[in-house]
This record gives structure tokens, sequence and C-alpha cells, in this order.
């Protein structure tokens, strides 16, 4: 199996479509709606943005949850 590897510019939804377990890392950082037409479209940078988080520690989190599956 390739690994996996998360960038903040991929969209949110794209990542939970890889591993919906992942969805613990959005929600602790206040991302809770991760159903929503914003979460298909928009990157994880920018959600971030707008959350006032740190993307790089995400994409981190994210790639370190991937990686010990």
């Amino acid at each position: 199996m390739a690994e996996i590897k998360i960038t903040k510019d991929m969209c949110i939804g794209d990542v939970l479509d890889m591993d919906i377990g992942c969805a613990e890392y959005f929600l602790e950082i206040g991302m809770h709606c991760l159903g929503c037409p914003s979460a298909r479209g928009e990157s994880i940078e920018m959600a971030c943005e707008v959350h006032g988080t740190d993307a790089d520690a995400l994409v981190d989190k994210l790639n370190t949850y991937f990686a010990n599956k």
C-alpha cells in the first residue's frame, strides 16, 4: 500500500474520504461542520486560516495518523 501524504492544499473532504477516522483532528481544532459543502471544496490551509489554527500542525497530525495505520 502506498504511503498517504497529506498537504495543506488538499480539500478536507478528500482527506476525510481517505479515512473518516481522521475527523477527530479537524474536530479538536473547531472544524465541526465537516459534512458541509465548504469541507468539500475548502483546502486544509483555507479552513485553518478561517478557524485561526496552524495548518502545518494539523497536516503533521494527519500525516502521523496515516503513517501509523
